[in-house]
């Protein structure tokens, strides 16, 4: 290339899950029957009402123009009231709700939002990719802590205070976790928070699975004054069979909402309305859509139980999630000419 890239890009690749796509689309170009174990993405469709008032509010043609930076109101309200119905939650609409185009994005902003270069962040080996991937891209400094089996694949906040935090102005955390299938708890988050509070250090909880084979929601800031001291993400992707949609939300004190917000605003032009409409009717579905959605969820898990066994996995029945986290006891060989499990 005649014109060098930035030098951010040297301590970053493409994100992995795109590349994986590309190697699965090859594969599949080839003649291979691929039977894709990456991404978590759903291959089922939101509720017939959903689908419907994204059909009906797309063809008025007042709902084509540019929408509020921080969503409609009636969204917001939704989220709101979702909160309080399923995690115990109060949130000022008005204030303490930011629509988000997938929570995936509101990793980003809330990076932007408020690291400098230099500070460091904590983030859970394993995890989600994009955790570190941000922080690096803004020259922020990733500080890795382990989660292992033998605590219950909790942070080791003993520890992490036995080092020096003084930099660390983030820690990205993901209860109920992936990819671990490790439950949320009071417990962890009471420590969460004291933790932040302590040190300072800004907590975010990414709580997309907390519908999926789960059934106790719970949310970081359920914790008194957690607000103070964390955000928590969340996302219409797994609960609503939605990953394609891009409706997630980002929910804390007003004054972290609006510093990202500052940020989104400068990147995006608004949400299409009937997207926002149609997520208003995906928040409101009854208990029974999410004992639906379960039913095949744990049908599932009980095929991929069965195919770990005969692999010789050792892995815990009591994980919730949209994954099935295991650990293989010998090396297994498979061989098939017609089907290749990534």
């Amino acid at each position: 290339m005649k014109i060098k890239t930035a030098d951010r890009l040297n301590i970053v690749s493409e994100y992995y899950f795109s590349r994986k796509l590309k190697e699965i689309a090859s594969l599949r170009e080839k003649g291979f029957d691929i039977i894709n174990l990456g991404i978590g993405s759903p291959d089922m469709a939101p509720s017939g009402e959903v689908i419907s008032v994204l059909t009906n509010e797309s063809k008025k043609s007042e709902n084509h123009a540019y929408q509020s930076y921080a969503g409609i109101s009636a969204l917001r309200e939704a989220y709101a009231e979702w909160y309080l119905n399923f995690f115990g939650v109060s949130l000022k609409a008005e204030n303490e709700i930011l629509p988000l185009m997938g929570s995936k994005e509101g990793i980003m902003h809330i990076s932007m939002a408020f690291l400098n270069p230099e500070d460091e962040v904590l983030v859970p080996n394993p995890g989600y990719p994009a955790y570190a991937a941000v922080a690096k891209l803004l020259g922020a400094k990733v500080r890795y802590f382990d989660l292992v089996a033998e605590n219950n694949w909790i942070p080791d906040l003993d520890t992490l205070e036995k080092t020096d935090l003084s930099n660390v102005k983030l820690m990205w955390v993901n209860y109920p976790n992936m990819p671990t299938g490790t439950r949320a708890s009071k417990k962890l988050f009471e420590t969460l928070i004291d933790f932040g509070h302590s040190h300072n250090i800004l907590i975010i909880n990414d709580n997309p699975y907390s519908f999926i084979l789960n059934e106790e929601q719970l949310s970081l800031l359920s914790v008194p004054e957690a607000k103070e001291i964390a955000l928590e993400l969340n996302s219409l992707s797994k609960s609503h069979n939605m990953a394609g949609w891009r409706l997630g939300m980002l929910a804390g004190h007003s004054e972290y909402v609006r510093a990202v917000l500052q940020v989104k605003s400068n990147m995006d032009s608004g949400m299409f309305k009937p997207l926002q409409l149609a997520a208003v009717e995906a928040l409101q579905q009854p208990q029974s859509w999410y004992r639906q959605l379960n039913e095949i969820y744990r049908e599932r898990r009980k095929v991929a139980f069965e195919i770990l066994n005969v692999l010789q996995c050792d892995f815990d029945k009591n994980q919730v999630g949209m994954f099935v986290w295991a650990k293989s006891l010998k090396i297994v060989r498979v061989r098939s000419n017609s089907q290749i499990l990534l």
